[in-house]
């Protein structure tokens, strides 16, 4: 096919290399501080009194890192979805950054049985993993909608909003970390950044439902209690789905103005960053004014984007690399390593046993440089021991 031909062109050794060596030198200037929300002069030694300084994240992130094989690098790049009846030997196998629990891992689960299930996939793993869902509220709800966890299911932004403001949806936020971390998870994929007025768009249901600047009001609003409630964050969809197609199911072409992504769509993810998020997910939507022929997921121009643009420095993931607008246009090996080299440091996976033995080639074989891996591994520990993931 003509698109899988312009994918396929992306691969040469220079690209590769170039991209990996501009990765680097933005993730260079990107180590987060180990300070956490509160922290402050209260917080230091009294003048005279003898202690010992604790390590930084960053610093303990490259201790652990010096203790890594290439294999288990390569395997904390990827956030996989949770193969329950193999899970335990994938984490031996693949030594996953963590696993995505959708809701068949949960359907017939009670409290106590899930929690004893995801504690026994972080007994299984040496560093402490991630364990993610998918719980935004309405029509994504893949804990909520088992009367086991809720009475009801988690409400819509929009309906949140409508009855009771901004308010209400704090106090929702709150709600739901406290019952996704009391059953063990750590990062809720959300909230939905995506700027959508349109109730015919695919995306409209799942967002604020008005306009930009409300919209980083919400993400604003939704970060904020999910960092007091150490949940982590993921914005999503960048660079924004806006009126684009459904790419669980295909190709979407966005061919609006760079300016109107300055004016609109990237404000809610601008304010979601400033409040604080770790992580930001890019989508699988081709956005011609920022790069003609690949998907946002696997275009390092994309990447620099999110980097200089808007200055982020946290984990940048991909949607799920297993997506149709993906496994249609370009097979699923060359998809993970392209991620990789665009500078995502988190590839959502569900061919992860095939995906991550394409990433460990492409690095042993000179295609993907060793410090792309440490870099991004780097940011990712980061985050882990920013949410108390690793003690």
């Amino acid at each position: 096919m003509i698109l899988q031909g312009r994918f396929l062109r992306m691969l040469p050794i220079a690209l590769l290399l170039f991209v990996g060596c501009a990765f680097s030198a933005c993730v260079d200037n990107g180590s987060k501080s180990a300070e956490t929300p509160g922290s402050g002069a209260q917080d230091q030694p009294e003048s005279g009194e003898g202690t010992e300084e604790t390590p930084s994240n960053a610093g303990r992130a490259q201790t652990i890192l010096a203790g890594m094989t290439l294999e288990e690098k390569v395997g904390q790049m990827f956030f996989v979805r949770c193969r329950k009846d193999t899970a335990v030997a994938d984490i031996a196998q693949f030594h996953p950054a963590g696993f995505i629990l959708f809701g068949s891992d949960i359907k017939g689960q009670t409290k106590e049985s899930l929690t004893a299930v995801i504690q026994s996939y972080q007994s299984a793993s040496s560093i402490g993993l991630f364990i993610g869902v998918d719980e935004e509220g309405g029509s994504i709800v893949r804990v909520s909608k088992y009367r086991e966890f809720r009475e009801s299911p988690f409400p819509s932004p929009q309906e949140l909003y409508s009855k009771g403001g901004f308010d209400l949806i704090t106090s929702d936020t709150k709600e739901k970390s406290a019952l996704l971390k009391g059953l063990g998870f750590n990062v809720n994929l959300a909230p939905v950044c995506d700027v959508s007025d349109n109730p015919s768009d695919y995306i409209y249901d799942r967002t604020f439902g008005t306009s930009a600047a409300e919209t980083a009001q919400y993400v604003k609003t939704v970060v904020t209690a999910m960092n007091e409630s150490e949940i982590g964050a993921v914005l999503k969809h960048f660079p924004g789905y806006g009126s684009n197609l459904d790419t669980h199911k295909g190709i979407a072409v966005d061919n609006s103005s760079y300016e109107s992504f300055l004016t609109r769509n990237f404000l809610p993810f601008q304010s979601g960053i400033q409040a604080g998020a770790e992580s930001v997910m890019v989508s699988h939507t081709i956005v011609t004014s920022m790069d003609e022929s690949l998907p946002a997921s696997l275009s390092p121009n994309v990447n620099k984007i999110l980097r200089q643009q808007l200055n982020f420095t946290g984990v940048i993931m991909t949607d799920d690399l297993s997506m149709k607008a993906i496994e249609d246009s370009i097979g699923v090996e060359e998809a993970a390593e392209l991620a990789v080299a665009a500078g995502n440091n988190l590839l959502i996976s569900t061919h992860f046993d095939v995906q991550i033995p394409a990433v460990l080639s492409a690095v042993k074989e000179g295609r993907i440089p060793a410090k792309t891996i440490d870099d991004s591994v780097l940011k990712i520990l980061e985050w882990k021991l920013h949410l108390g993931i690793i003690s």
